[in-house]
């Protein structure tokens, strides 16, 4: 559960998120700078890159680096659908989808940054973020990404929700998180001079096949094979596939 200074913080982010879109909006969002194309020669030197995955804030080309992660993919649920279905609403279908991302995405990476894990790619209505596994003591992952998931569905949505609704009558979106855990490649990958770091991996592809409950969390068969177990615990973990790919409900 989140603090009355954590809730506050997330509140500001999803205002200052919302006041910038806005602008965005009134400005024409199609007036964006654009970067030179330049592909260096393949001989060049080996790159490095600053990154946002957990335990390796510099990439380097030349290195072969594996390590164990617990991805999260937070997903919104029938984005696209928004685009095509018109409601009564203060804003367009256009709008309605821009102004519900640029809510939830950093509303999302904060909520997860309170756990220590990172949001290393947004993918268009939704995020991934993996949680670094210390091999002496994995639990502390485990319940860190699922402390990050549920409130991502759960706190983290209502304050988004209300923003919307307060802003422009808009109505709840929902969200699924699937939880895997493996171990990744962590490279960089891109054309030379404008390479990015990218963790490459399992858990990555299985996470994002388990997020597409509807408010609800689903983990892959290898985090639930690490949960710490406890008599009398409050969670159930009950077996479902989604997308062909094997996974557990967690229930209260």
């Amino acid at each position: 559960m989140y603090s009355k200074e954590k809730e506050a913080l997330v509140v500001a982010c999803i205002n200052s998120a919302l006041d910038k879109a806005e602008e965005h909006w009134r400005n024409g969002g199609q007036q964006l700078i654009r970067k030179s194309f330049v592909v260096n020669d393949s001989r060049a030197r080996a790159e490095s890159a600053p990154s946002s995955i957990p335990g390796h804030k510099v990439v380097q080309d030349e290195e072969t680096v594996i390590d164990e992660f617990i991805a999260l993919v937070a997903d919104m649920r029938d984005s696209s659908k928004h685009l095509s279905c018109a409601i009564n609403a203060k804003v367009s279908q256009l709008q309605r989808v821009f102004y519900e991302t640029s809510a939830l995405l950093p509303a999302l990476a904060m909520t997860i940054r309170f756990e220590k894990g990172s949001v290393t790619e947004y993918l268009g209505d939704g995020v991934l973020a993996l949680f670094k596994v210390d091999k002496t003591d994995k639990p502390k992952a485990i319940y860190a990404a699922y402390e990050a998931a549920s409130n991502c569905v759960q706190q983290t949505r209502i304050l988004v929700n209300k923003a919307i609704w307060d802003r422009y009558d808009l109505p709840s979106i929902d969200l699924g998180v699937g939880l895997a855990h493996s171990k990744a490649i962590v490279t960089l990958v891109g054309l030379p001079g404008e390479k990015h770091p990218k963790a490459f991996g399992e858990c990555v592809f299985r996470a994002t096949k388990l997020s597409g409950g509807k408010n609800e969390i689903y983990i892959d068969q290898f985090v639930k094979g690490l949960w710490p177990t406890t008599k009398g615990g409050l969670l159930r973990f009950i077996l479902k596939s989604r997308n062909d790919v094997d996974g557990y409900l967690i229930s209260k």
